[in-house]
Order: structure tokens, then C-alpha cells, then sequence
């Protein structure tokens, strides 16, 4: 049955009032106080005199990795609002409060590297030639396709789907293990300041949105035990996926351009899939209540200030 209305009969502010205690009321406070930075304020002058220094294979190796960034970043855009309409029409109106900080927030990622690259001078016209293979397989179907069958049937069982997705998926593993790689190419030729100062800011985000998902996905597992067994293969397809896309890359410009190996990318994905992971099994076997009572110490772990 849906749970989508078309009517209400009272508001949840005027009754039960809010509950400012709630991980993601906490995760809204950070919002408002960190998630201020404008990509149109930074200063890119020095990463435009760095590009033009970088040779052929570099800036492809950059290009690929920004590529599918602000492809991604674009999904994760188009692709949010049944997560919120869903989570609003549970009647988990801090959730969704949260929630909309999301949607400014990766749109304004969007703008970020769309502005890095316009300060290269590239454009972002045909990028999609940057993209491995499997890239549009996992963000445009698989990834679409989960957002989407929550307006068809917005279940615990969608949701849980969705949100392991999106938040410990696709942010959790691969956004972490890309910013990992941002690092790495930025500190081997002590480059592109601008693009770093808007990484990091964007990284604070993410962060925000990773223990978010903690929160959402142990929420629904405390409530629905069985259901955890969802997560594990949602996590280990993202390995994958993140194994074959350094595979492809690898497979198209040769060894990397930079001081470290692709070895180094997997084995860093790889301890992000075991720390999120780890982080959901904390919620089995919890009463809701007793999740609850834990709610801040299960965030604040994933959760950098």
C-alpha cells in the first residue's frame, strides 16, 4: 500500500512539535553552520597555470576522475526526491528537514565542478567521452532505477535499498575513495589549490550526508531486523563496480600519472566498505528506542566536523 497522500489532517510542528535531538536535527544544525561556502568565491587562478603545466596523459587522468564527479554529482541531484518524498511521507519530518540541505548541497557540488573545469578551460561539452565503461551502467540504471522504484512503492525494503545506495554506496565508498584520489594527484605535484579548497568543503558535505544514511539505514534495520541483509550485497556491488572502474582506467591511459597506484585506490575503497558496513551492524538486534538513545554516537563516527 502507499504511504503517498493526498490529503493531511493535522502537522507534526503544531502537535508532537520537533525533536531537536534526533541525528539528523543535529546533522541540520551542521548544515546551516558549515554548508554556507559559495564554489563562486574560490579562487582559481593558480589551478588554470597548474593544468597548463600537466602533461597529456595527467590532465586525461584528471578529466576521467572529474568526469564522472560531476556526472555524478548531477545523479545524485536528478535522482533525490523520491528519498524525500518518501522519508516525508513516513511521517519523519526531521528526516526530511535534513533532507533538503541534500538537494542544495549536491547541486551546489555540481556548480563546483562544473567551475573547475571551466577554469581549465575545458569544456564540459561532450565529457561523457571521459567515462569508463561501467560508469553509466551503475549510475544510470542501477542507481536511477532504485531512486525511481521508490515512487512505485515507497516499502522499508525500497528505502533501505535507496538510501544504502546512495549514502553508503555511492558517497560512503566511491565519493571517499575519489576524494582519496583528488588528494593523492593534488599533494604528488602540490597542485590545484582552488580545486582543493572546494574538495574539502564539498568532503565536509558528504560527510554529513554518509552519517546521515547511518542514521536512515540503522533506523529502518532496528525496526525491520530482517531487512539488514539487503545491505551487504548493495555494498559489495559498489566494491565491484569500484574495482572494475579502476580496471578500465587502468586499461585506457596505462599506470598512473601520479606518485601512487591504482593498488593504493581499491585498498583504500576497500576499508571504506568495511567501515560502513560496520557502522549499520551496530543498529542489529536494537529496539528503536535503544537506537535512538544511540543516535549521535552511531553519526558522529562517520561524521567529520
Amino acid at each position: 500500500m502507499s504511504i503517498y497522500t493526498s490529503s493531511r489532517t493535522s502537522y507534526s510542528t503544531t502537535t508532537r512539535g520537533l525533536n531537536r535531538s534526533l541525528p539528523p536535527m543535529v546533522l541540520f544544525e551542521k548544515a546551516k553552520k558549515l554548508g554556507i561556502w559559495n564554489p563562486a568565491d574560490i579562487d582559481f587562478t593558480q589551478d588554470r597555470a597548474d593544468w597548463d603545466k600537466l602533461s597529456d596523459v595527467q590532465q586525461e587522468y584528471i578529466l576521467m576522475l572529474g568526469a564522472q564527479f560531476l556526472s555524478g554529482e548531477e545523479a545524485v541531484t536528478l535522482d533525490l526526491l523520491p528519498l524525500i518524498k518518501t522519508v516525508a511521507d513516513g511521517g519523519h519530518l526531521e528526516e526530511e528537514i535534513f533532507l533538503t540541505s541534500f538537494l542544495w548541497e549536491e547541486a551546489k557540488h555540481v556548480d563546483f565542478f562544473n567551475r573547475v573545469f571551466s577554469s581549465w578551460g575545458v569544456s564540459t561539452k561532450d565529457m561523457d567521452q571521459y567515462y569508463v565503461p561501467s560508469h553509466m551502467h551503475y549510475f544510470g540504471e542501477v542507481f536511477t532505477g532504485r531512486m525511481s522504484a521508490l515512487y512505485d512503492d515507497p516499502s522499508p525494503e525500497n528505502l533501505l535499498r535507496a538510501s544504502a545506495t546512495y549514502n553508503l554506496a555511492i558517497e560512503g565508498i566511491l565519493a571517499e575513495t575519489g576524494y582519496y584520489s583528488w588528494y593523492q594527484l593534488m599533494d604528488s605535484e602540490n597542485i590545484l589549490p582552488g580545486a582543493r579548497s572546494g574538495i574539502r568543503k564539498l568532503q565536509l558535505d558528504e560527510s554529513r550526508h554518509i552519517a546521515f544514511g547511518v542514521w536512515l539505514c540503522s533506523r529502518i534495520v532496528a525496526e525491520y531486523p530482517d531487512l539488514f541483509e539487503i545491505i551487504p550485497p548493495i555494498m559489495e556491488e559498489c566494491f565491484t563496480h569500484l574495482m572494475n572502474v579502476t580496471t578500465e582506467c587502468e586499461a585506457r591511459i596505462g599506470e598512473l600519472p601520479f606518485n601512487y597506484l591504482y593498488d593504493d585506490v581499491v585498498a583504500f575503497g576497500a576499508s571504506q566498505y568495511q567501515k560502513r558496513l560496520a557502522r549499520i551492524e551496530k543498529a542489529r538486534g536494537k529496539s528503536l528506542e535503544e537506537l535512538y538513545a544511540m543516535g549521535n554516537v552511531l553519526i558522529t563516527e562517520d561524521h567529520a566536523s
